[in-house]
């Protein structure tokens, strides 16, 4: 065991990792066979694997999702979603992030939007992705009171960052045109450098019409809809036994 000294010096250098790793061989009967080398190479990887771990955990806390305990593992795939199993593995090994592609979730209530959604924003913030998870409702009301306080483009700035930005139930109520104006700045930001996952009861072809002003709608979608992702939920069940649908 290393003397107190230098357990200190490692916690001074922030290497809780490494002092675990090395509480555990004191009291290991088989790290005492292995050679320094092989010692070594274990509390190397050991705080590797702890920072690892730290960061996930920052990043789930920062990401602010409405069901914290949604992954991918537990979705019921019994119940009669027309989900693509293929679609989901390919969604869950981040490929889709890494290009900056969007994914856009569509269904009635009750189908699992928010609930899948969460899902793959937790997934991503596990593949070491910065997620924010927000409303669309409180988004915009956000964003109108950064205008009024004068923090507008910080915010924008700060979400143009995120490597997933989820806004859930978009065009649940109308859109005026701040909000419209808001959306076209949010997503021209992110168009190319990162992904942004959209959940909506109204189907893709239907938010034209929604947005109520042909110009900005054609941008709009220009940004969101084109090469991205869609997933269509059917029927009212939950994604899974206990229940995972969206909740009101």
């Amino acid at each position: 065991m290393l003397n107190e000294h230098t357990l200190d010096q490692l916690r001074q250098l922030r290497l809780d990792g490494m002092i675990r790793a090395v509480e555990e061989q004191a009291t290991s009967n088989a790290a005492a066979t292995l050679s320094f080398d092989e010692r070594f190479t274990l509390l190397v990887q050991r705080e590797l694997a702890w920072r690892d771990d730290r960061r996930v955990v920052r990043l789930l806390k920062a990401a602010n999702l409405k069901v914290s305990s949604a992954c991918v593992e537990d979705i019921n795939w019994r119940a009669s979603r027309s989900l693509d199993r293929g679609l989901i593995a390919n969604l869950a090994g981040g490929d889709w992030l890494r290009n900056a592609r969007n994914l856009l979730i569509t269904g009635a209530t009750g189908s699992g939007k928010t609930w899948l959604a969460c899902a793959l924003a937790h997934q991503a913030a596990r593949g070491g992705f910065s997620v924010l998870y927000v409303r669309a409702a409180r988004l915009f009301d956000e964003l109108q009171v950064a205008h009024g306080d004068g923090s507008f483009a910080r915010r924008l700035a700060q979400m143009a960052k995120l490597d997933l930005l989820v806004i859930d139930d978009f065009a649940i109520s109308p859109m005026g045109a701040a909000e419209r104006n808001d959306m076209l700045e949010l997503l021209d930001d992110r168009i190319g450098a990162h992904s942004t996952l959209i959940t909506s009861q109204l189907p893709v072809k239907e938010w034209h019409t929604y947005l109520n002003d042909p110009t900005l709608a054609d941008a709009i979608l220009d940004r969101v809809v084109h090469s991205s992702n869609k997933i269509e939920l059917k029927g009212t069940r939950s994604m899974r036994d206990d229940g995972g649908g969206d909740m009101p």
